[in-house]
């Protein structure tokens, strides 16, 4: 019997040794497929740059304030004496960030934010050299800056096709976060196609990764694991200012089109529908008889535009531009924004339950380079709606197709009571439109003094309507 049950103890103990060991061969293997960053790395990291700006502001009152000071002479015998304020000049403000070379002769790609109303930039490279660098241009809708120095046989990165990365894929970036120069973090894609929120003018389709991105990294390069530059790193997702690995990218072949043109002229040119778009739900495509809910549904035609030219109609669904199919209509802005004004391009569309084919002259959205004028903005104006709007700027209204009027303060009245939010865009009021703040006025001055009246209102790129009770 004593035998048995050492024959049965040692055999569980066998048994137990081979699970450890297979356990551990299990989690060899499986650190063993992990990827080692330690040669890219190495080989990209003389590509990057740390940039420094400084921005000096004019002189301000620097003195103490002049209704203390005022109060201190009413109350001191010896008041007179005190001395006269002073105009003393205001500390220069910095910022840091990240940007990396594409050529060897001293082009350099970075975050417009990065080096947005710098009076210097300073570029340090890997190997400690500084230089004082000039801006050939930059591109505010793709938050995109082209820089040179003067230095030849540089380093430069290799690019890759950001449109065939996919969502689970090994990224790493190398930046400046928080001003510490070329430090690495790694992570995967985690989504494709995103548009942030609160940015509803981007012509950018971003990529989203879980990569370790902080102040300093922007502008900074996304490396897939061939070591070639997939996405330039943009902004984060965070309540706390610090990253919570939720991070966006620009795409290679968007930064590499704003380049191109960049070098050019300076200033960057993109295609333009004229169609006001939203998401098709599961009720519309039931509605308009298609299997499963994709494309961008067109709410409404801008008059004269390409899209009305090329005969697109109100309720036309979007399912495809030149050979980019649209899942959803984010992706449209995306994709017309990267084809050059004058260029034909297809469009695939659904009406009536049919696919039809329909070829466009893409349209201009004017440039938004360095050197483009900003026009001046206008003062909000209040109503007794009890909101405050302002003017949709130009270059807005051409990237959205969008006319009308910007909620800028919701006060407590008619139009928060319906829901109305502060960044939402109404194009018509009482079933007249508004495209600007003059008719708006107008319109709002008609109102009648109680009844429900309808809204028509776009809210991150979907219209809808909302009904105001006036009392």
């Amino acid at each position: 019997m004593k035998n048995l049950r050492r024959s049965s103890t040692f055999t569980g103990v066998s048994l137990l040794l081979l699970s450890l060991i297979a356990c551990l061969a299990a989690t060899a293997a499986a650190a063993a497929s992990l990827p080692d960053f330690a040669d890219l790395v190495e080989k990209n990291a003389p590509t990057i740059v740390n940039i420094a700006t400084i921005q000096r502001p004019e002189s301000v009152d620097g003195g103490r304030d002049r209704d203390i000071e005022e109060l201190l002479r009413r109350l001191s015998p010896d008041g007179d004496a005190l001395p006269e304020l002073e105009e003393t000049p205001s500390r220069p403000r910095g910022g840091v960030g990240s940007g990396f070379i594409i050529s060897e002769d001293g082009y350099l790609i970075t975050n417009h934010h990065v080096v947005l109303d710098a009076d210097e930039i300073t570029v340090t490279l890997n190997d400690r050299r500084v230089f004082q660098a000039e801006v050939i241009g930059t591109d505010e809708l793709s938050d995109m800056a082209l820089l040179k120095i003067e230095a030849t046989g540089l380093p430069a990165v290799s690019f890759g096709d950001s449109e065939q990365v996919r969502v689970g894929e090994w990224v790493l970036a190398i930046g400046s976060p928080f001003g510490l120069e070329f430090s690495a973090t790694a992570g995967i894609v985690s989504a494709k196609g995103r548009t942030v929120p609160g940015n509803q003018t981007s012509y950018v389709s971003f990529i989203q990764t879980d990569v370790a991105i902080n102040q300093g990294n922007s502008g900074g390069p996304l490396f897939n694991l061939n070591g070639e530059v997939i996405g330039i790193n943009s902004q984060i997702l965070s309540s706390s200012g610090g990253s919570n690995g939720v991070s966006f990218a620009i795409p290679s072949n968007v930064a590499l089109n704003v380049v191109e043109q960049l070098r050019e002229s300076g200033t960057v040119s993109r295609g333009l529908l004229g169609v006001l778009i939203k998401d098709v739900d599961y009720a519309l495509a039931e509605a308009f008889q298609m299997p499963r809910p994709r494309g961008a549904f067109v709410d409404e035609v801008q008059p004269g535009s390409p899209a009305e030219e090329a005969g697109v109609l109100n309720n036309d669904i979007i399912i495809a531009f030149n050979d980019s199919e649209i899942e959803a209509s984010s992706m449209l802005p995306f994709y017309v924004g990267q084809v050059r004004p004058g260029i034909t391009a297809r469009l695939t569309i659904m009406r009536d339950g049919e696919i039809i084919m329909l070829p466009v002259v893409v349209g201009s959205l004017p440039g938004a380079g360095a050197t483009a004028s900003r026009e001046p903005e206008e003062e909000p104006s209040t109503n007794s709606l009890g909101i405050s709007v302002s003017e949709l700027g130009r270059e807005a209204q051409e990237v959205s197709g969008i006319s009308g009027v910007r909620v800028e303060e919701l006060l407590e009245g008619p139009a928060a009571d319906a829901g109305l939010m502060v960044g939402d865009v109404i194009v018509e009021l009482n079933r007249e439109a508004v495209p600007n703040m003059s008719e708006f006025a107008r319109v709002a001055d008609a109102l009648p003094g109680s009844g429900f009246i309808p809204v028509r209102i776009v809210r991150e790129g979907r219209g809808t309507t909302l009904v105001l009770q006036l009392e």
